[in-house]
């Protein structure tokens, strides 16, 4: 949500140097600094001699809703996206790029407030990590792209082809909660058109913050990525896009079967394999191997392909696909 108002200066009435002037201080800092933000390139330091990489968009419309979303919820969000994918490689966050295009109508405050959620989401989930440079430009549509960089500390990287049939298949993180937040929003958080609806959303947002917090502002278990690589694990990936099609990632990439215990998954396994959005970590582990930090079992590698759910398979294909399922709307 975006206050918009007269009173507010636009980024169109400050100039780019003025705006980051506003910005920069408010945005975390990174311990892997030597050089940050004010020069043509940010200088890091790489004591493991690799970096791990990863890029994530978050587009007005199909990623979010201005009538849902502070600007506070984004700058929280495209941080905490981008860090579950490094962690899912078994690497610690260490540094975040960001570039972000905005409407000249959209108030500098606004940006300011997500500068607040990239530092609220950096020093809660992957504390050290931090903003090192970026960029801003013009755009009829509010977009943040964010680059992220992690260190593996001497680790190897944990792949998703790793997979071998008698490991542990466990699961870190909420299942289904951020696709329940989002069918409740789209539920009831609109006017009678199916517009996104702010005083709407207010009452939404009171009476189920835990669902709507999932969707809006999600809490991946960073940390459990490097204790996974640590434990052993054979395979890993972050689940963004649903357990179901992630797990199928998963076995497609490692030549192997992924069994699911449907009991493992919560009250509503269906929301469970088929929703996004949860950026929790699902990772194969030796049998045998203490399942570390907030890991716990959800099914079985076996021989043979696909996903399976009780030892039947499973083909509905779940997730989210912005190719696919995206209306054309915003809001």
């Amino acid at each position: 949500m975006v206050d918009s108002g007269s009173a507010a200066e636009t980024v169109a009435d400050a100039s780019e140097r003025e705006a980051l002037k506003r910005i920069f201080p408010r945005l975390p800092e990174s311990s892997a600094t030597i050089v940050g933000p004010g020069d043509d390139a940010a200088v890091l330091t790489a004591p493991d001699g690799r970096f791990v990489v990863t890029t994530d968009m978050m587009v007005h419309g199909p990623d979010f809703r201005l009538a849902w979303s502070t600007p506070e919820d984004l700058g929280w969000k495209a941080a905490a996206t981008n860090l579950s994918d490094v962690a899912a490689m078994g690497a610690v966050p260490t540094a975040l790029v960001v570039a972000i295009a905005a409407p000249q109508t959209l108030p500098v405050s606004a940006l300011e407030h997500i500068a607040d959620g990239f530092r609220a989401a950096c020093a809660e989930l992957a504390p050290g990590c931090g903003v090192v440079g970026g960029d801003l430009s013009a755009s009829d549509t509010l977009t943040l792209a964010v680059t992220a960089f992690g260190d593996l500390q001497g680790r190897a990287p944990v792949l998703r082809s790793g997979a071998r049939p008698g490991d542990v298949v466990a699961v870190s993180g909420a299942l289904g909660a951020a696709a329940a937040g989002l069918r409740l929003l789209f539920a009831e958080a609109v006017d009678v058109d199916g517009v996104p609806d702010r005083v709407r959303f207010a009452a939404v947002a009171a009476a189920h913050p835990d669902l709507v917090g999932a969707q809006l502002r999600p809490r991946p278990p960073v940390a459990d990525g490097p204790l996974a690589a640590e434990a052993g694990a054979t395979a890993m990936l972050d689940l963004s896009d649903g357990l179901a099609l992630d797990a199928r990632r998963v076995a497609e990439a490692s030549g192997v079967a992924i069994d699911l215990d449907r009991t493992a998954l919560g009250d509503d396994p269906l929301t469970a394999l088929t929703g996004g959005e949860d950026h929790g970590l699902l990772a194969c582990f030796p049998p045998g191997t203490p399942l570390p930090g907030g890991f716990r079992p959800v099914g079985t590698v076996r021989e043979g392909a696909g996903l399976l759910v009780d030892g039947h398979p499973f083909d509905e294909r779940g997730g989210w696909d912005p190719y696919l399922e995206w209306d054309g709307h915003s809001g």
